[in-house]
């Protein structure tokens, strides 16, 4: 039953994430939330759910010859070391406060793209 949940969960949140031109963590955190994970586990799990999705855009992209490899390579270093730094910050803190600022995040989100929808 958990399983048909998270696929029914993650289809709506992947249809909702492509219709309005968010992320996918915007909406799978919160999914993975509901499915009993707590605030840290959820936004690893969404994280590491990006790498295969980087990986077959890259390879795809770089088949069309459109990956400038060495700033590729500077950013995906740089990221390395920006999640490892966000996740001492993450797990230093105590999950409620991490989940109080993922909710205020989400709301500068929604604001951003009402603002979007507003000013086109």
């Amino acid at each position: 039953m958990t399983l048909a949940l998270a696929v029914l969960l993650g289809f709506a949140a992947g249809i909702a994430a492509g219709m309005f031109g968010v992320g996918g963590g915007i909406l799978f955190v919160p999914t993975l939330i509901a499915l009993g994970l707590g605030q840290v586990e959820a936004q690893a799990t969404s994280l590491a759910a990006i790498l295969p999705t980087v990986a077959a855009g890259t390879w795809r992209q770089a088949s069309y010859g459109n990956v400038r490899w060495k700033p590729a390579l500077l950013l995906g270093l740089t990221s390395v070391a920006g999640v490892l730094g966000g996740a001492q910050v993450a797990l230093a803190l105590p999950e409620d406060v991490l989940r109080r600022l993922f909710a205020v995040f989400l709301i500068a989100v929604a604001v951003q793209v009402a603002w979007r929808a507003r000013t086109q």
